[in-house]
Order: structure tokens, then C-alpha cells, then sequence
């Protein structure tokens, strides 16, 4: 059985995903800084790297 959501007064899952993603953005921002975001984006650039060279290595058998 489907509800809708109006007749309730309240937001979609969609609606309320969108806004929790908006404000835990911005609270990560303000209480780690640059640094941080510096940070795991190398870490997510050399687990790319491992992954494609894994890649490569299992095309070559």
C-alpha cells in the first residue's frame, strides 16, 4: 500500500536525502578543513591505481 507522503506532512526519502546530504557536507567542512579532504582524495587515487593495475594484471593471464 502506497502513502502519500502530503497527506502526512512530511518529505520524501528523496527530499530528505538530498538535505542530509547538503547539511552533513557542509558540518564535514567546517570541522575537518582542507587537509582532510586533501587527505582521502590521494587515498581514493592510489586504491583507483591498486584496482587498474589489478586489473591489468589479471587481462595479461
Amino acid at each position: 500500500m502506497l502513502v502519500d507522503c502530503q497527506k502526512k506532512g512530511t518529505m520524501s526519502v528523496e527530499e530528505a536525502g538530498r538535505l542530509g546530504g547538503q547539511k552533513g557536507g557542509r558540518r564535514t567542512a567546517e570541522t575537518h578543513g582542507r587537509e582532510f579532504y586533501e587527505t582521502i582524495g590521494h587515498k581514493g587515487g592510489q586504491k583507483v591505481r591498486r584496482l587498474v593495475q589489478q586489473g591489468k594484471t589479471y587481462e595479461d593471464r
